[in-house]
């Protein structure tokens, strides 16, 4: 009859205490993984609930799929590429707890900007109101006008010709200008939100967070590049290692890097699935980094004409 062992009996069995079989690295990186917070803006999200079956992203109210930079890695123009970008209007529910303005294009294109964050703000009182924005187009004039609880600004280089390669956009300095009015107003949290490309600017986050931190800014969200079809091309051309960009060990450890200098956090809807894995599994973990086009799964439930 054979007998079955679990691998830490079986470790004994052989004279090993378990504990010496483990990656010195991978327990490492479980911890810090343990001791990390979810980002600010996903406090309110479905994603983060792991009792929740089918997950939907918390609303947003998209103003324009249109935007004044032509990232290499972008999912929005893909969108609009394919006829798959959302209309204008809110997609979500009612009694939200946090609303993003928007997923999709640059919001501060809109000459409705205002008007729509007031509109969210008196339809929504009790919601936290999220800009999810490139930061070029913010102004100090513009800023007065706002009223917004977190301000997320994209930033993916640390100097202006890198910034350049990667956006198709001349705005390395507009985006740190906008950095430094929203680290500067305590009243708002702030947060740089950079996309993980190792080959492209995995050397580069470091210096961003650093950058960020030395402008006020709270939180540097670290998130993982999804590659849409239609830029797969562009990434391969720009350096990209996919073989790193799949890697969920890699992606820890640039955040390990960054912690010295800002307070970093990953999405948090990858962060809860993380803290469910052993060191061992989370160190060897890949992530699936190649979809189609992106979906909104929410409906649009205003306006509805």
């Amino acid at each position: 009859m054979t007998v079955r062992m679990s691998w830490e009996e079986f470790a004994r069995s052989m004279g090993v205490e378990p504990q010496i079989l483990e990656n010195r690295e991978a327990r490492l990186l479980k911890e810090f993984i343990m001791d990390m917070k979810e980002p600010s803006h996903c406090l309110g999200c479905q994603g983060i609930e792991l009792s929740n079956p089918n997950p939907v992203h918390h609303p947003s109210y998209e103003l324009t799929p249109a935007c004044n930079h032509d990232c290499i890695f972008c999912y929005s123009n893909v969108a609009v590429r394919l006829g798959k970008a959302p209309k204008p209007g809110y997609y979500g529910w009612g009694n939200p707890k946090a609303i993003t303005v928007s997923q999709y294009g640059e919001p501060l294109i809109s000459p409705r900007i205002v008007e729509v964050n007031r509109t969210l703000r008196e339809r929504f009182p009790e919601a936290r109101l999220d800009l999810q924005t490139n930061g070029s187009l913010l102004t100090e004039a513009l800023w007065e006008k706002l009223d917004f609880d977190l301000v997320m600004i994209s930033l993916d280089a640390s100097t202006r010709e890198k910034h350049l390669r990667i956006t198709n956009a001349d705005t390395f300095d507009a985006v740190i200008n906008a950095l430094r009015i929203i680290g500067s107003d305590k009243s708002v949290r702030s947060v740089v939100r950079t996309i993980f490309m190792p080959g492209i600017n995995d050397n580069e986050i470091p210096r961003i967070a650093e950058l960020a931190a030395s402008l006020g800014v709270d939180e540097m969200m670290l998130q993982p590049l999804t590659v849409h079809e239609l830029n797969v091309e562009r990434l391969k051309k720009a350096g990209l290692d996919f073989d790193r960009a799949q890697s969920v060990r890699e992606l820890i450890k640039t955040a390990i890097r960054v912690k010295k200098y800002i307070d970093v956090r990953i999405s948090g809807c990858q962060l809860v699935v993380y803290r469910t894995m052993d060191p061992l599994t989370l160190f060897s973990a890949r992530r699936v980094v190649r979809e189609v086009a992106p979906s909104v799964k929410r409906e649009r439930t205003w306006p509805t004409s």
